[in-house]
């Protein structure tokens, strides 16, 4: 099938769901509602690029047809500039077109958690943890997100451990390459002789489940409270408010004590658990599909070093593309935008060339 084909076959799709859309009776089913609108949403840019496309391959036949037909000199004149200003647009549209054709991930428009744990460094991989944080919540703030702790566990130096939340739009598709293992190579301030040391922390991007995507068995969940504390063993509040979710069939357990409240600390319990259930399922899915997936970066190892931040070089490589900017003073405070851009390039790259394999 061509190229050609595939968009007139887009065009088609794209008028079905609008006529869907028509239906007023169609707001009241909110799951089938949101499925053809987001279907609609996404097929918009491609279709608004192919008839855009298609209206100046028009331009340039009629400007040919001119050129053969016409006598007036004048009249043939502007027909050649047409022409000419009209073929330099073809290539670019048809490369646009081209990638916009890609499958397209389908939780990119979701918000995500990101949990950031310290690794193996100690004190040094706690404090990398907040610099990330902040690099994180920087970033987000540059592109209109709205960040929020869900839980946090604080060490004698920095951050052992952070759950934040990112919503806004197309998130996971700007967020989706972090996961993984980050190094980071610098004098930690407790180091008398200057030495260099390496610590490592690890990130993990899960895509927010909506009950569309699943429904969680609260009869699998087990439900425990207990005494919040602070670092040191502080005491945070004298009641029984922290709370710890299990779900019993995977075995994975979360537990908040960041609130005050009881009922808030369940809530965000049971978000952050729902989103490892469903990461978990995707890796499962993900890991049937590896060899389709061969080359591409996205939901890989969570245990594979993908970065190193090199401070007495201000320098930052991605393992997994081969990038190395030596700007990292600037990305270390949420300039990350090249970084992301250049593996969504990669990725595009990949997906195009195995397209025409």
């Amino acid at each position: 099938m061509s190229i050609f084909d595939k968009l007139e076959g887009v065009v088609k799709r794209f008028e079905e769901l609008t006529e869907k859309m028509a239906d007023p009776t169609l707001y009241e089913r909110q799951k089938e509602y949101k499925e053809i609108s987001t279907e609609r949403s996404n097929l918009e840019e491609i279709v608004g690029t192919y008839k855009k496309y298609k209206k100046i391959k028009s331009d340039i036949d009629g400007a040919k047809d001119l050129l053969a037909n016409e006598k007036d000199e004048e009249v043939r004149e502007m027909a050649k500039e047409e022409l000419a200003e009209n073929e330099v647009l073809i290539p670019a549209l048809e490369e646009e077109l081209k990638m916009l054709l890609l499958p397209r991930d389908p939780l990119d428009d979701k918000n995500v958690m990101i949990e950031i744990r310290a690794g193996a460094g100690g004190d040094e991989a706690s404090i990398f943890v907040g610099d990330v944080l902040r690099m994180y919540q920087n970033y987000c703030r540059a592109l209109g997100y709205k960040t929020e702790i869900v839980s946090i566990s604080e060490g004698d130096e920095g951050i052992k451990e952070v759950v934040f939340s990112v919503s806004g739009e197309k998130v996971y598709s700007n967020l989706k390459y972090e996961s993984g293992v980050h190094r980071v190579q610098r004098v930690p301030k407790t180091e008398s002789q200057g030495r260099i040391h390496t610590s490592t922390i690890t990130v993990a991007v899960l895509p927010e489940a909506e009950d569309l995507d699943f429904e969680l068995n609260m009869n699998e969940v087990r439900i425990d409270v207990y005494r919040s504390s602070g670092a040191g063993g502080q005491s945070v509040n004298t009641t029984d408010s922290a709370v710890r979710v299990t779900h019993e069939p995977t075995g994975i357990v979360v537990a908040c004590q960041n609130e005050r409240s009881q009922l808030k600390n369940k809530e965000q319990a049971i978000s952050i658990l729902k989103a490892r259930i469903y990461d978990q399922m995707l890796q499962e899915k993900n890991d049937k599909e590896a060899a389709e997936r061969k080359g591409l970066v996205g939901r890989g190892d969570r245990s594979e070093r993908i970065r190193t931040y090199n401070f007495p070089q201000g320098r930052l490589t991605d393992h997994r593309i081969g990038l190395t900017l030596y700007n990292l003073d600037k990305i270390i405070e949420g300039d990350l935008e090249e970084v992301t851009n250049s593996l969504i390039a990669y990725n595009r790259a990949e997906l195009l060339k195995g397209q025409e394999d």
